[in-house]
């Protein structure tokens, strides 16, 4: 905790503010990349994400008030400028967010930045099924192991909601996953 206390302490600070931040860059890079890439899906869409997120996070370092984690204040400032990513994107579009995610699962079998089998992609279509926080909800606790507690302090949810969302989420993606094997059975 001492070392996240001096970079913030550099960070908000003119004199090595540079050095500090691409230190912070480097150590938080691919975590966020991996948290914006579950949402947004796209590689390059994912990079844009990423980039306007450490801008945000550049511009409102002196802001940042240590109530929180550094990681879970950027994590929160790249959750929301994924979602605000998505909604320009289906306005631009004139389409609603949930084609927009249908469209990206769609293009995810042939991205060349996704490695996954048959089964892994089954599974991205079935949470990109998901209501957009029901989604968010699922993927922070599930791929990144958060905690209810932290996911509260994210998302600005109670605990009781977000175990609400979760469970609702595993059951909207097991009945996809079955409904899709059976189809295929067929």
């Amino acid at each position: 905790m001492t070392e996240e206390k001096e970079l913030i302490k550099r960070l908000q600070e003119g004199a090595n503010q540079d050095a500090a931040f691409r230190e912070l860059v480097s150590k938080y890079k691919e975590r966020l990349y991996w948290q914006i890439r579950k949402i947004v899906l796209d590689h390059d869409d994912t990079d844009d994400v990423l980039q306007n997120t450490f801008i945000k996070v550049f511009r409102n370092i002196d802001k940042f008030k240590s109530d929180s984690k550094l990681y879970t204040w950027m994590y929160r400032i790249a959750t929301n400028e994924s979602i605000t990513f998505l909604n320009k994107k289906s306005k631009k579009q004139k389409i609603t967010i949930e084609a927009v995610q249908n469209h990206l699962i769609q293009n995810l079998e042939s991205d060349v930045y996704f490695e996954g089998d048959q089964m892994q992609l089954q599974f991205q279509k079935a949470i990109a099924t998901l209501p957009e926080k029901q989604r968010l909800v699922f993927n922070m606790k599930y791929f990144e192991d958060h905690t209810y507690e932290d996911l509260s302090e994210i998302l600005g949810t109670s605990v009781g909601g977000l175990k609400s969302s979760y469970h609702l989420a595993v059951k909207k993606i097991t009945a996809f996953i079955k409904n899709t094997e059976m189809s295929l059975e067929k």
